[in-house]
């Protein structure tokens, strides 16, 4: 009886102190420490270290599920051979994230459709949440008209000021925004609010020099250019489409439908049809 009291008192200690992990874990450690012979400097240990890791553990969880990011993108499954001039080990430098999410440096993805940006780009997101920095993904667009949203109710800075708990925000296809007056106002709004103060990763399908076609007002453009490449690393992604590759490499295969629907051959009927000599 006095063992049960014991146990329902610790439970509720343990809720005050909002230590969910030992509350449910310190039974099984406990077994544990009694069969081995633990000192109580050890017990106190593993039990303080359950807690972190489960805490560290729920952290990502949810940064992860905020965060948005492409599903199945990871720095595993992206394929480095087929960019050479992206260096593997530079990526994996960026992904502890410490010295420049500090700075509020940047990182620039150049290139054409189809050229694994967006996957580079989640894939270094996944890294870095995983590493303890919190992260954003969104499509440039979708973002933009969220802001004029806030614009139109008076509410942009406080929309823009919300950004700042992401150390990092990745704007994907920046080249898909409208050349409108408003669209492109509250996306350099937003580049000139992080600069310098916390981290933008921007993937584009054209170089700086087309930017014009983004930004309405060439005046507009220079700052914006500027401010994103002050303190920026930019890879420049220029190859053939992986999805085109991955067309012609199927095509290469001979895909088509599988053996079990071919179509028959009508000189032939099931019946009819004579057996091959095996090779």
């Amino acid at each position: 009886m006095t063992k049960d009291i014991d146990h329902a008192r610790l439970a509720i200690i343990l809720n005050d102190l909002r230590l969910p992990a030992i509350k449910h874990g310190w039974p099984a450690f406990a077994e544990r420490a009694d069969k081995e012979g633990w000192p109580a400097a050890r017990f106190l240990a593993t039990l303080a270290e359950h807690e972190i890791a489960e805490r560290d553990r729920r952290r990502v969880e949810r940064h992860l599920a905020e965060a948005r990011l492409l599903p199945g993108k990871t720095l595993d499954s992206f394929d480095f051979e087929a960019l050479p001039m992206v260096s593997k080990a530079h990526v994996m430098a960026i992904c502890a994230g410490d010295s420049w999410l500090d700075k509020g440096a940047n990182l620039i993805l150049l290139g054409g459709p189809g050229g694994g940006k967006s996957h580079l780009a989640s894939a270094i997101g996944l890294a870095l949440i995983e590493n303890g920095w919190r992260v954003l993904f969104t499509r440039t667009s979708d973002l933009v008209q969220k802001l004029q949203v806030a614009r139109r109710e008076l509410a942009l800075e406080a929309a823009i000021a919300k950004l700042d708990k992401y150390h990092l925000l990745i704007l994907d296809d920046l080249a898909y925004v409208t050349k409108d007056q408003a669209e492109t106002s509250v996306l350099f709004e937003l580049i000139s609010a992080r600069y310098e103060r916390r981290s933008t990763l921007i993937t584009a399908n054209q170089p700086f020099g087309e930017w014009g076609k983004i930004f309405p007002d060439p005046a507009m453009t220079l700052a914006a250019v500027d401010r994103l490449v002050h303190h920026a690393t930019i890879f420049e992604m220029n190859v053939d489409s992986y999805r085109r590759r991955a067309a012609i490499d199927r095509k290469q295969q001979g895909a088509g439908r599988p053996p079990n629907f071919a179509t028959i051959n009508r000189k032939h009927s099931p019946c009819q049809r004579q057996s091959r000599p095996a090779s």
